[in-house]
């Protein structure tokens, strides 16, 4: 069933070593970066770790300490050479002063996947983002990249170039050569992977952007310098030509992988059309059958041997054949962290990398405590914030928390949020002598507002939040200590829509509005539960 893994993943790339296969996911501004899971069928997805997952990965020339919203860490490539497993892929970070973006080309590096990583080895001299390395059969190893051509014939018209990289030194050297502009008209020409069968070199790429004109298009050259030939059939896949209303569209940025027995496959991005033709989950990772096709052309001198994406049906199919008869696909629609352990479950994200002693964890009690500090959610700031993705439309969200404010603005609770300025938060607030329960809302273009507000005259010291999404309709919950839930208020769930690059996070909060003070809450667990729509 599709997506494989559902819930912010965008951008997939895939390796395979041995019988284990391996993808990597874009994670722009959110910190641990470069999410990594290994699978042995294809279907089935374990998170093993980050490939940045030290705050000196992130604090310098890749930074990931104050990037905007959207920046960070664009379309990663994962592939594995002669016992090791490199990762290349860029940061994206703007300046406010200086009204300009640095795209800062890097490679880091493993022997084990799960980590640990290096240092960011940043690539000099390489303009674009969306990089690819290949490594060729003579020893060669070849840096792939995109940018805007010196005279573009449109705007957002892009160019997919080559060098070759020094791994010893992690420089680019040699002559540049500029490959391909793309097939269908060549806007955002971008996400390119070079692949070599049977002696020739295919370079697929993404063209129209990462929306509803997301596509695929391939190309072939004998030699990797080119000249490549487009396929007469491009795109490869899409949907272009599909409704809008299609259960999934704007499918791309994909990346291919044989597998041991001959077969091939693609994982690709794609946005499920939930919520008002989109998703709170914004763009996640989907599995397609690939089959190669020789063309059939009589009259054609040479006959090139094609990828035909999902032979049978041309699109993405929610439902598949299994990849390995032998396995079955057990979807983990349950997260529950009763913070018992020594580490910060690998699930946890924070936007940007987070304040030092923001949280603490105490295995023996099994809590997770948050500190009050000063920051609110905004723009570019590190706020007390941690959370887990949201996988599908309709779930079940619970925290337990324990919190007894002594400070006047002592915030804290629970929050949906899909980026700094679209939100929704449940929090207890500490006013005066009161306790307040409320629900406020951010979206783009406006200050948050308070939707609703209560004083709660039996607060104690716990709370039990629940958020319960179904029908479109987010439901929000409370349960005093002793007493059953009741239903605080309903919104709009399409009000946290996802309109950039990632998804939704369900995540615990906690401020002090701008005050410096010692609070902090307690939370003894944390559910989730999706429940998948067919």
């Amino acid at each position: 069933m599709n997506p494989i893994l559902p819930g912010g993943h965008p951008d997939p790339s895939i390796c395979k070593v041995g019988d284990t296969f391996y993808i990597v996911n874009s994670s722009f501004e959110y910190f641990p970066g470069l999410p990594i899971h290994k699978s042995k069928d294809l279907i089935n997805w374990e998170l093993i770790g980050y490939g940045l997952h030290r705050e000196d990965q992130c604090n310098t020339t890749v930074n990931l300490v104050d990037v905007q919203s959207d920046g960070g860490i664009h379309a990663p490539t994962i592939r594995h050479h002669k016992g090791t497993f490199y990762i290349i892929t860029t940061n994206v970070y703007y300046h406010q002063d200086t009204k300009t973006t640095d795209f800062v080309n890097f490679i880091i590096t493993a022997e084990d996947p799960a980590g640990p990583w290096s240092e960011p080895h940043v690539l000099e001299g390489a303009p674009g983002i969306d990089p690819d390395i290949f490594f060729d059969e003579d020893g060669k190893v070849w840096y792939v990249g995109t940018h805007s051509p010196e005279k573009p014939n449109f705007p957002g018209e892009g160019e997919i170039w080559l060098q070759e990289i020094d791994l010893s030194t992690w420089a680019l050297t040699g002559e540049r050569t500029f490959l391909w502009r793309g097939a269908c008209g060549g806007v955002w020409a971008e996400g390119p992977h070079i692949y070599k069968k049977d002696g020739r070199y295919y370079l697929m790429i993404a063209e129209g952007g990462t929306s509803y004109n997301h596509a695929m298009m391939i190309a072939v050259s004998d030699v990797i310098q080119g000249p490549y030939i487009a396929n007469d059939r491009n795109p490869i896949l899409t949907t272009r030509n599909l409704s809008y209303d299609n259960w999934v569209h704007s499918t791309g940025h994909a990346d291919l992988i044989e597998i041991n027995d001959g077969r091939w496959y693609m994982v690709a991005l794609g946005i499920r059309g939930d919520e008002e033709r989109g998703s709170n989950m914004g763009r996640e990772t989907f599995l397609v059958p690939v089959q190669w096709e020789r063309e059939p052309f009589d009259w054609k001198e040479t006959k090139y041997e094609w990828p035909v994406v999902a032979p049978k049906t041309g699109r993405i199919e929610r439902f598949n054949p299994v990849p390995f008869k032998e396995s079955s696909q057990q979807r983990a629609t349950t997260f529950i962290d009763n913070f018992d352990k020594e580490g910060l479950n690998l699930d946890w994200n924070f936007r940007r990398v987070p304040l030092k002693d923001m949280y603490k964890l105490n295995a023996q009690k099994g809590s997770l405590s948050l500190q009050t500090v000063s920051n609110i959610i905004q723009e570019r700031g590190q706020a007390a914030l941690l959370g887990v993705r949201q996988t599908e439309s309709d779930f079940e969200y619970q925290v337990k928390m324990n919190f007894t404010p002594a400070k006047d603005g002592s915030e804290a609770g629970i929050v949906v949020i899909q980026k700094d300025n679209n939100y929704i938060s449940l929090t207890l607030q500490k006013k005066g002598k009161e306790h307040w329960l409320q629900l406020k809302l951010a979206e783009p273009g406006n200050e948050p507002r308070i939707l609703k507000e209560t004083h709660l005259e039996n607060y104690t010291n716990e709370m039990i939040f629940k958020l319960k999404s179904s029908d479109h309709k987010y439901r929000f919950y409370y349960a005093l200590k002793g007493a059953d839930f009741e239903l605080f208020e309903e919104t709009k769930a399409s009000h946290v829509l996802s309109k950039g690059y990632t998804g939704a996070n369900l995540g615990i909060y906690a401020t002090s509005n701008g005050q410096n003070n010692k609070d902090y809450a307690e939370f003894d667990w944390v559910s989730y539960k999706g429940f998948q729509k067919f």
